[in-house]
């Protein structure tokens, strides 16, 4: 089963979505099921009847003392009416389409097509909310709607084209410095003018730090599928290996250029732009390396 948005490939592999992108790098996240989402909700529960209760003690303390108790408890109903309605829309929109909830638990909102949620988007999702959890709190509808469909996607994710996925944690390991002189002899070679975008950036990082450990064969694989496209569109002499591209463009844009790899690393591996993002990397025959 599979599809494709603005020229994004999307494959779904049991629980899992593969996106492919038009530049031939894919990513694949774990759809999120309601064991994990039903978790973040209670937590996101209760941190708000815990912030009611806060503002219960508050007022009864603050306000009764003051002679206002009446305003107190009119603020009050103005919080809870906030926290029922926008709470999951503006953390989701603040937060790249997290809540405190799903942080802790480790999923995430997205797009179908693998792209950070808008602020619409999040807050609309979460006002269909109201629909999914009829009849009364029991989340019926949302229930039986999450299971007809691959992405596990209530009525509010579909209406809005959204699904929540399993958050990818990955560990900071530095820069890779690279003294062998052919990459340091590519990269001078490359145009003046070269940018690497969060989306390169984060699949150049993958690559050098992994490339070590595979086989000459799928090295050679991988680096022949991700460099074609760069080769092209940059105008790199034919005389640079793909696999040297790749390295050369990873020391020109994190050691030249002094850029920090770190920022790839921190929070969603997502940028709210035009590109889309890379999890992990995929071969041309669709197999995850």
């Amino acid at each position: 089963m599979g599809g494709a948005n603005n020229g994004v490939m999307v494959a779904h592999l049991d629980d899992a979505i593969l996106i492919v992108t038009p530049e031939n790098i894919g990513f694949q996240y774990r759809v999120a099921g309601p064991f994990l989402r039903l978790p973040a909700y209670a937590l996101d529960l209760l941190i708000r009847l815990g912030v009611v209760l806060v503002a219960l003690l508050v007022v009864r303390l603050a306000f009764g003392a003051a002679g206002l108790a009446g305003l107190g408890w009119g603020l009050v109903a103005i919080l809870v009416f906030g926290l029922s309605w926008f709470y999951g829309g503006v953390f989701e929109a603040f937060w790249n389409g997290q809540t405190p909830g799903k942080r802790i638990v480790g999923i995430r909102v997205l797009t179908v097509d693998g792209r950070p949620i808008n602020a619409m988007q999040a807050v609309l999702r979460n006002l269909l909310r109201a629909i999914d959890c009829q009849p009364g709190p029991f989340y019926l509808v949302g229930l039986v709607s999450a299971s007809a469909n691959a992405r596990f996607q209530r009525l509010g994710d579909l209406a809005c084209g959204t699904m929540v996925v399993v958050e990818q944690r990955r560990a900071w390991f530095g820069l890779v410095r690279s003294r062998d002189p052919a990459v340091l002899k590519a990269a001078e070679q490359l145009p003046a003018g070269v940018e690497v975008s969060r989306t390169l950036g984060r699949t150049l990082a993958a690559y050098v730090q992994r490339c070590e450990t595979l086989s000459p064969a799928r090295r050679q694989e991988i680096a022949h599928h991700l460099a074609q496209p760069l080769r092209a569109r940059l105008g790199v002499p034919a005389t640079i290996r793909d696999d040297l591209l790749l390295r050369a463009l990873y020391h020109r844009a994190f050691i030249a250029q002094g850029q920090d790899e770190r920022a790839l690393r921190q929070g969603s591996p997502f940028k709210p732009a035009a590109s889309p993002p890379v999890g992990v990397l995929a071969g041309p025959t669709g197999d995850v390396a």
